[in-house]
């Protein structure tokens, strides 16, 4: 593939950037669909309600049970052929390699990547912080269930492992929609900086509604670089690597296209 090559002839590093439709061939749902409602008494709430740091403020035990729930579900999925691929990218590509990704399913470090060259942007489902020691992360203590049923909400055991006793919380480490990207949480400045130096980037199973991700394509196609969009349906991302000078777009699976195109960069 002639954009291969022009983007290993170049400077600078290959950027991938992932989102929800990498997980979801591992089974992983989107939670935006029914999967992802949320009843506290005899209320359904929407994923866009419970993820905000308002909801966590107001119902700090509902929220925390409705991740553990999503976590469980990350946990028993495993990575699939285009995490697959994205480990052998990096370990041919080396320094060159820069993983962007939206998913805080934690599959793509578990398949093998560094976290050193992944970029959770939005946080990591295994991961938690207090709410007063910012920016500092830690895994979930090894006591709470990694199977935690729908249906269960917190008990006294839990309440004593997630809340300090003057009242302090600790929350899960992911980016809730009231609240903005930042480089030591979030990487911000580091995928913005990739993204500017990139030689190509790599869009695989992302629709394109968050900010950070959005910059990353707008930053690629201004700067004319190969712009590669991997997506089953149509989206803005598709829709801008289509009209870009060194642009492609390829209707189908992460786990069909993705190895495929990793071939052509390290073979």
């Amino acid at each position: 593939m002639e954009l291969c090559e022009r983007a290993l002839a170049a400077h600078g590093p290959i950027l991938f950037l992932t989102g929800a439709g990498v997980s979801a061939e591992s089974g992983i749902p989107t939670f935006r669909g029914a999967e992802g409602y949320w009843q506290v008494g005899s209320e359904n709430y929407h994923p866009e309600d419970l993820a905000t740091n308002a909801a966590f403020r107001r119902m700090p035990e509902e929220v925390w049970a409705w991740y553990l729930y999503r976590r469980g579900v990350c946990r028993a999925a495993r990575p699939n052929a285009a995490h697959l691929a994205l480990v052998e990218a990096e370990r041919t590509l080396g320094e060159r390699f820069v993983l962007v990704t939206q998913n805080v399913d934690g599959l793509h470090v578990r398949a093998g990547n560094s976290p050193e060259r992944t970029f959770c942007i939005h946080g990591n489902i295994d991961l938690l912080r207090w709410t007063d020691e910012h920016p500092r992360t830690r895994p979930l203590p090894e006591a709470i269930p990694v199977d935690w049923p729908k249906a269960r909400r917190l008990g006294e055991a839990e309440r004593a492992l997630l809340q300090r006793p003057g009242g302090t919380w600790a929350r899960p480490h992911v980016l809730w929609f009231d609240e903005s990207y930042d480089e030591p949480l979030f990487r911000f400045e580091s995928s913005v900086s990739a993204a500017r130096r990139a030689a190509m980037v790599v869009v695989v199973g992302t629709s394109g509604a968050t900010t950070l991700p959005s910059l990353i394509v707008e930053i690629a196609s201004q700067r004319g670089i190969p712009l590669v969009c991997i997506n089953r349906d149509p989206s803005p991302f598709t829709e801008t690597a289509a009209q870009a000078p060194e642009g492609l777009v390829l209707f189908g699976s992460a786990t069909e296209y993705l190895p495929a195109l990793v071939r052509c960069l390290t073979g």
